[in-house]
C-alpha cells in the first residue's frame, strides 16, 4: 500500500497553478469523514487552485481513516487511499500533516501524540482534547519541532486564534467575553422571542439540528469551557487550566428570567469570560444579563461572537458562525494553508502554539468563583411584597448586599406570589451566597433565590 500512495503522488496532475510547479504537495493525511470531515476534502477539492494560488503549493489529502470504508469511498475520489486503521495514517511516511476531526479524548490523543513522535505536523478542531491535554500535546510538538494547530478549535468561522497570535501581538489583553457555543446561543434565543421553556427550545434545536441528541456538553456549559481554555491561554500566556474553569450552563434557567431581564433592560446570554481580576485571573462560563443595547446582546441563533478588550486596540468585536461543516473546514483549511508557508521555517521562528514563547508562559492564579466581584440579578418568589420588601432590602444591606434597583412584577405560574427583582451593586460572590442562603430560610420566600451574574464590559 506505501508504494502505491508514494506513486499515486507522483503521478497526479490537477492543473496548472504555478506554484505547484516548484513546490510539492503538502500530503495531508484526514482522520474522519464524518461532518467536519467531509466539509474540508469538499472545500479543499472545490477551491484546489485557489487554495493553491495563496499558499504557494498543493494541499492533497492522500489518505482518509473512516470506520466504514464503503460509505467513505462514494464521498472521495480515488486519489486518497481509505483505509479503516487511522495508525497507517499517522505512521505513513509519505503523510506531511494528520488532520484530526474524530472528537474525543481517548483515541484522538494517542493518535495526535503518535504523529507528533513521528515528526508530522497536525491540525485539529478538537477543543476537548486540547483543553484538557494541551500541555501535554504542545510539549511533545515543541520537542519534535512540529506544528499543532487548531483554529477550527474555537467558534470555527471567526480567526480569533488567529487574531490573538498575531493581530494582537502588541496587546495587554485586559478581557475576552464570548458567545463560544451555538446550541446554547439558539435555545437562548428562542426563550427569549418565543417565551418557549427551555426544554421546548432544546427540543426544537435538536430537531433543526442545532444541538445533539445528548445535548450536556452544550447546556452544561463545558463545551464553552473547552473554548474558553485556549483563548485564554492565548489572551493571557496561561497554561491550558481547564480544571480551574467554573461552569454553569443554561438547564437551570426559566423564560420568566428570561423575560423579567428584557423588561428591564437586558438580555440573558451564555457567555465565556477570561479577565484580570483583583483576585487573580478569572475563569468563568455562566448564564449573564448584559444590556440590551450591547453589540453581544444581537448575537442571536446559533451564531458566535468574541470581544476582546486590550490597551492598544481597545475594544475588537469577532463575529460569524460557530459551528458547521464546510464553516469547520475553512478553519482547518486556514491552518493548512499557514503550514504550506512555515511548514520548512525553524520551529523556533514559527508563531507560538499559545501565542506566548513556551518559555514565556505563566501560571497565574485563577480567582475562585467566591471571591470574584460581579453584579446580581435576583428574583425572589415572595407571598406578599408589601410586608416584605423594607425586611429584605434591610437585611441585604446589614449583609452588605447593596441593591440598585428592584421591580416587583406578577408572578409567571401562582397568582398568590410576586416575582420581586433586584439587581445589586458590585458584589463578592461569598457575601451575596451567604446573604441569600439566610434569605431562603425565612418563611416569606419561597424556595431558591434566582441569580444571574451581570457584565457591563465597557
Amino acid at each position: 500500500m506505501y508504494q502505491d500512495l508514494h506513486a499515486s503522488f507522483a503521478v497526479r496532475n490537477h492543473g496548472s497553478v504555478a506554484p505547484s510547479q516548484v513546490d510539492p504537495p503538502l500530503r495531508v493525511g484526514l482522520l474522519g469523514l464524518g461532518t467536519v470531515g467531509a466539509g474540508t476534502y469538499r472545500v479543499l477539492q472545490r477551491n484546489a487552485n485557489l487554495i493553491a494560488a495563496r499558499s504557494g503549493r498543493r494541499i492533497e489529502i492522500a489518505m482518509v481513516a473512516v470506520r466504514n470504508l464503503a460509505r467513505a469511498a462514494s464521498l472521495v475520489d480515488r486519489d486518497a487511499v481509505l483505509v479503516d486503521d487511522p495508525f497507517q495514517v499517522v505512521n505513513h511516511p509519505d503523510i506531511d500533516v494528520v488532520v484530526e476531526v474524530i472528537g474525543g479524548t481517548t483515541i484522538a490523543k494517542e493518535l495526535v501524540l503518535q504523529a507528533i513522535a513521528n515528526g508530522k505536523h497536525v491540525v485539529t478542531a478538537n477543543k476537548a482534547l486540547l483543553a484538557l491535554h494541551g500541555s501535554e500535546i504542545f510539549a511533545a510538538a515543541q520537542a519534535q519541532g512540529v506544528v499543532v494547530a487548531y483554529e477550527g478549535a474555537v467558534a470555527v468561522s471567526i480567526p480569533i486564534i488567529k487574531a490573538l497570535r498575531e493581530g494582537m501581538t502588541a496587546n495587554r489583553i485586559e478581557w475576552i467575553a464570548g458567545i463560544i457555543n451555538g446550541t446554547t446561543n439558539y435555545i437562548l434565543s428562542e426563550m427569549k422571542t418565543k417565551g418557549a421553556s427551555f426544554a421546548d427550545a432544546l427540543a426544537d434545536a435538536q430537531r433543526l439540528g442545532f444541538a445533539e441528541a445528548d445535548p450536556a456538553f452544550d447546556v452544561q456549559g463545558t463545551d464553552a469551557a473547552h473554548k474558553l481554555t485556549l483563548l485564554a491561554s492565548n489572551a493571557f500566556g496561561v497554561p491550558t487550566r481547564f480544571d480551574k474553569v467554573h461552569v454553569e450552563g443554561i438547564a437551570q434557567l426559566e423564560s420568566a428570567d428570561i423575560a423579567f431581564a428584557e423588561r428591564l433592560g437586558y438580555r440573558v446570554k451564555l457567555l465565556g469570560i477570561a479577565k484580570r481580576g483583583a483576585q487573580g485571573l478569572e475563569l468563568r462560563v455562566h448564564p449573564t444579563l448584559i444590556a440590551a443595547d450591547h453589540l453581544l446582546a444581537h448575537v442571536n441563533g446559533s451564531m458566535n461572537a468574541v470581544m476582546v478588550k486590550s490597551d492598544a486596540a481597545g475594544v475588537t468585536l469577532y463575529y460569524g458562525a460557530g459551528a458547521g461543516s464546510e464553516q469547520t473546514a475553512s478553519a482547518v483549511i486556514a491552518d493548512l494553508v499557514d503550514l504550506c508557508r512555515t511548514a520548512d521555517t525553524s520551529h523556533r521562528h514559527r508563531v507560538p502554539y499559545l501565542a506566548f514563547q513556551p518559555t514565556a508562559m505563566v501560571d497565574l492564579a485563577v480567582a475562585a468563583i467566591a471571591d470574584v466581584v460581579s453584579r446580581y440579578y435576583l428574583r425572589l418568589d415572595v407571598a406578599s411584597q408589601t410586608r416584605t420588601v423594607p425586611k429584605i432590602l434591610g437585611h441585604l444591606a446589614e449583609a452588605g448586599v447593596r441593591v440598585q434597583q428592584l421591580e416587583v412584577f406578577d408572578h409567571p405560574s401562582d397568582q398568590a406570589l410576586n416575582a420581586m427583582v433586584l439587581l445589586t451593586d458590585p458584589t463578592q460572590e461569598h457575601v451575596l451566597r451567604g446573604a441569600l442562603a439566610a434569605l431562603e430560610l425565612w418563611p416569606s420566600v419561597m424556595g431558591f433565590v434566582k441569580t444571574i451574574r451581570m457584565e457591563h464590559l465597557d
